[in-house]
């Protein structure tokens, strides 16, 4: 199974994984900033995990709760042959953050929007001093700029979302917000003119 037979395999059965747009701005700053460990929150079935260690070097550490979704990553990075380059932890990543004692250059965020408020401070000890937290999905539908007018089961995770960026404006010297996918926040630690690059 490759990465395009991947991807039918999630749509067919509505697995949420990463939009074309974002996948190929998520590509772009791989290849800009070379990470050496990136920390992903949320492996569903491992696609953008595969993404992640196609397009660069890095050690990726990445979390899933879900048992089964953990079992078919695990199958899909052994077909891909990037076993040796991935740890991967079961478990609630609220919880595993607070025990992880390395640093990342890079976290690639889309787990449970209604947490990012919540593991922020976590995230934000654990990227490296010159990191970048990756953000998908931070408009959720378009609710967070205000594009459509949301269920009331999906308010609180709005609110907090609205929250947790206005957080990482006030954390991050450098942050960009972009409309590609269904919204990309880009937040870099450090403010370095390294090189221009075109998301």
């Amino acid at each position: 199974m490759n990465l395009e037979e991947l991807r039918a395999y999630a749509e067919e059965r509505f697995i949420p994984i990463l939009r074309p747009p974002t996948e190929k701005v998520l590509i772009s700053l791989l290849k800009s900033e070379e990470p050496k460990t990136v920390l992903e929150i949320g492996t569903a079935i491992g696609y953008s995990g595969s993404v992640i260690l196609k397009n660069s070097n890095a050690h990726l550490t990445t979390i899933e709760l879900n048992e089964e979704r953990f079992t078919f990553a695990k199958n899909t990075f052994k077909n891909f042959n990037l076993t040796d380059r991935v740890t991967q932890i079961l478990g609630d990543a609220n919880i595993v953050i607070k025990t992880l004692d390395k640093k990342f250059d890079f976290i690639f965020l889309d787990g449970p929007k209604g947490q990012y408020l919540k593991e922020l401070p976590d995230l934000y000890k654990l990227l490296s001093s010159t990191g970048t937290l990756f953000v998908d999905d931070i408009y959720y539908h378009g609710w967070v700029k205000g594009d459509a007018y949301p269920a009331h089961k999906h308010r609180t995770a709005i609110l907090r979302l609205r929250k947790f960026i206005a957080e990482c404006k006030e954390l991050f010297p450098s942050l960009t917000l972009l409309d590609d996918g269904d919204g990309i926040m880009i937040a870099k630690k450090l403010n370095i003119n390294k090189k221009t690059t075109e998301y």
